[in-house]
């Protein structure tokens, strides 16, 4: 499981390091016990733990956010990940702060990091979790990268956190009962964005 984002702390609490919210969130509370994310391998910090009978491994790109799938590429081949094993968990200013949404596959939606995991593993075809960061001044004529690069304000933080919670949740269902149980169970297909839909 890879959350993307960017290393260093100028980046810490962005917007664009929801994906590394979620890995160091979900090694705290793991099911079987908190973990350490902190094991560089293939350009990646990572953690290994078990949810019932299945080996995990959690990674966090250090690679900055628009090469990760270059790191993403070296695990999977390292460990011979099987892709519908493996979910790629980003941010997304197509949802609404607080709203997850879980996918088999798809486009990128313009989220460069998973944009540039398509690129490297030459498919679309792989499960990810998208959160959102999109907050209620993020105007039209607002440059993106600006925008993800900015920090959550009070209330969207709290509205974050609990995403991040629901995440981890929904994880663990993915670990558990799988792909499809995940999605229905943490999905609200009548909200989905037009972004998701390509």
């Amino acid at each position: 499981m890879a959350g993307l984002g960017n290393p260093g702390d100028r980046y810490t609490g962005t917007r664009h390091n929801a994906g590394f919210e979620v890995i160091d969130a979900f090694a705290r509370t793991a099911p079987g016990g908190a973990v350490r994310v902190d094991r560089l391998d293939c350009r990646a910090l990572t953690g290994r733990l078990r949810v019932g009978e299945s080996p995990v491994l959690l990674a966090k790109p250090q690679t900055y956010m628009n090469c990760s799938g270059e790191s993403v590429k070296g695990l999977l081949t390292r460990y011979e990940v099987p892709l519908e094993r493996m979910l790629v968990v980003v941010d997304d200013t197509a949802l609404p702060v607080g709203r997850i949404r879980i996918r088999a596959s798809g486009s990128s939606g313009g989220q460069k990091g998973l944009q540039n995991v398509i690129d490297c593993l030459s498919t679309n075809a792989f499960p990810r979790l998208r959160l959102g960061v999109a907050g209620a001044h993020l105007s039209q004529t607002e440059d993106l990268a600006d925008y993800v690069l900015a920090r959550f304000s009070k209330a969207e933080r709290s509205l974050f956190d609990g995403a991040v919670e629901t995440a981890c949740t929904a994880i663990a269902s993915f670990l558990t009962s799988g792909l499809e149980t995940a999605m229905n169970t943490f999905n609200r297909p009548s909200e989905e964005s037009p972004a998701e839909q390509s």
